[in-house]
């Protein structure tokens, strides 16, 4: 066993009425943990299906659904902020509102009245988080309260998995609520990857959160950008050409294709780090480099849609007046300087940051001056977006518990996901919910807003709207409205690449439509992709070809 596991052996107390055992349990926790973040660091995850025998095949999708987030503003930014451990909520919002109950709860742990930072009547800030006052001053940051999930799931691993996947706490899923967002959005990822990657990733490479349905990963992880320059000077491109007509062939070009995009985004990486500054002061910590390299991506236009990083540490099983303050102190310290570096270069009324843990913790401290896993938290949302501070959510009561003596949560947190999804990213209102598989109430109070538009459009100001309708006989229309007259290349390709169809002309302006799948006898059911390419710019979509 490693002396980590070691270390919480030894630190754990039995916790009453819960469903994770100490020991042995909660150290093979960790291990499932680790093993998972070592598989996507090596690759696994997205080799191992293929190992065994399995292709890459791109479920069924919506065309609404990708044509609605296609519409969405590209020019706002998500970032996700993992504390992965499981932060303690209580000693980061501390509950004014029922103080005694929280100090006689915690006699060693808690935060003296007097050093806390009141932001209202009803709560105040650990003083750790003070950098993150002068945010709230300015109407850039929300707090939301009693954040949580039904039955509530202990484990580090499980937990985790399902607030990277959006699923109840009964269901396996094996996608993230991002992996499937982008997978509408990029049907064609392997073998036709956008210019700039939808997602970046640092740290938490087992986490799920960018996995599609099919097991790829549609984020580029980063750790250290000295490493992605060396990748993008002396990589080389693989060719998807004269493959082998057989299963070794087929799995070939699917490893290439996957080694074409890591190449292709750490070029990307390196000419957006390259292109901007740093325009703030950053300490030097593990979230605040991590910051610092998101805003000089963000700054230097990489394109990317949403970046997650991560602050490990908050397992506070023991001594956690040592360590807790600290994490804290990091968090709010680089997120003053990260919003402080985008407002320099106008990007930080773009820019919506939040943070999120796998569960809270129990309102009672242990015996080893800590605290151990528990249920709902609070979540904070940091950014100009949000147009004024604020609170929102139930408070949480410290003499409700549930029947393991936990705290009750309020809000589910795909409530949240869902409220920034459709009014920060501008997705509809429906397509949000097929990607989640369920309706959440929206939660209005947090300041956020969207205007969406109805045009697809390119960072030269590009225009073109397009679907697949299929007809009675088997065939369909590829129907595109062009901006402008100009020639267009279309053509039909299967998942592994192979181009079925293809067709090319001179177009005017205006509504256009090309039929496709026309010879219907030599075409077998399957799921096909069309991408159609105009003046330097590719636009995808699905579709299937039913007998």
């Amino acid at each position: 066993m490693c002396d980590h596991n070691k270390k919480h052996v030894a630190n754990h107390k039995q916790r009453r009425g819960t469903s994770l055992s100490h020991g042995a349990d909660h150290a093979r926790d960790h291990q499932r943990w680790s093993r998972r973040s070592f598989l996507h660091t090596a690759g696994l995850t997205t080799l191992g299906g293929m190992i065994l025998s399995k292709l890459p095949v791109f479920a069924s999708g919506s065309l609404s659904l990708n044509a609605a987030l296609s519409q969405a503003p590209v020019d706002r930014v998500l970032v996700l902020i993992r504390l992965k451990g499981g932060n303690d909520g209580l000693n980061t919002i501390v509950p004014l509102y029922d103080y005694d109950t929280y100090a006689n709860l915690r006699p060693t742990l808690r935060i003296p009245e007097s050093q806390t930072i009141a932001l209202t009547d009803e709560i105040g800030l650990a003083p750790a988080l003070s950098p993150l006052y002068a945010l709230w001053g300015e109407g850039q940051m929300h707090i939301v309260q009693s954040v949580g999930y039904p039955d509530q799931n202990l484990s580090h691993f499980r937990s985790s998995d399902i607030w990277a996947t959006a699923s109840d706490a009964d269901e396996q899923l094996n996608s993230g609520w991002m992996g499937r967002y982008f997978n509408a959005l990029f049907p064609d990822f392997l073998h036709n990857p956008p210019p700039q990657p939808p997602a970046v990733q640092i740290g938490s490479l087992g986490s799920l959160t960018f996995i599609n349905p099919d097991d790829v990963s549609l984020a580029m992880s980063v750790s250290d950008p000295g490493q992605l320059f060396e990748l993008a000077q002396t990589g080389q491109l693989y060719s998807l050409d004269n493959l082998p007509d057989c299963h070794y062939g087929q799995q070939l070009g699917y490893v290439r294709a996957v080694t074409n995009s890591t190449f292709i985004y750490a070029e990307s990486i390196q000419t957006a780090f390259e292109a901007s500054t740093t325009d703030a002061t950053y300490g030097d910590t593990p979230l605040g480099q991590q910051l610092q390299l998101v805003a000089r991506l963000i700054k230097g236009n990489l394109g990317a849609r949403v970046y997650m990083v991560e602050l490990d540490g908050f397992d506070t099983h023991a001594n956690q007046l040592d360590w807790h303050p600290q994490l804290l102190s990091d968090l709010a310290t680089s997120v003053k300087a990260f919003f402080e570096d985008l407002e320099a270069a106008g990007w930080h009324d773009k820019v919506l940051a939040m943070t999120h843990s796998e569960f809270g913790r129990r309102p009672e401290e242990n015996g080893s001056i800590g605290t151990d896993h528990g249920a709902a938290a609070p979540l904070m949302l940091f950014g100009p977006g949000l147009n004024g501070s604020g609170l929102s959510g139930t408070p949480t009561s410290l003499t409700d518990l549930d029947d393991a003596g936990n705290l009750k949560h309020h809000v589910d947190f795909r409530s949240i996901y869902a409220t920034i999804m459709e009014y920060w990213l501008c997705i509809d209102g429906t397509m949000v919910d097929a990607v989640l598989g369920n309706t959440f109430e929206r939660l209005s109070n947090l300041g956020l807003n969207c205007t969406t538009t109805t045009s697809t459009t390119t960072s030269t100001g590009l225009t073109l709207h397009h679907r697949a309708i299929p007809q009675p006989d088997g065939t369909y229309l590829i129907q595109f409205e062009l901006p402008r007259p100009g020639y267009i290349q279309l053509e039909i390709r299967d998942l592994l690449g192979r181009t079925i169809e293809s067709s090319q002309g001179q177009f005017t302006a205006g509504p256009q439509q090309v039929r496709i799948l026309t010879s219907r006898n030599t075409v077998a059911s399957a799921l096909y992709v069309y991408t159609i390419y105009f003046e330097g710019h590719a636009y995808s979509g699905k579709l299937g070809k039913m007998r």
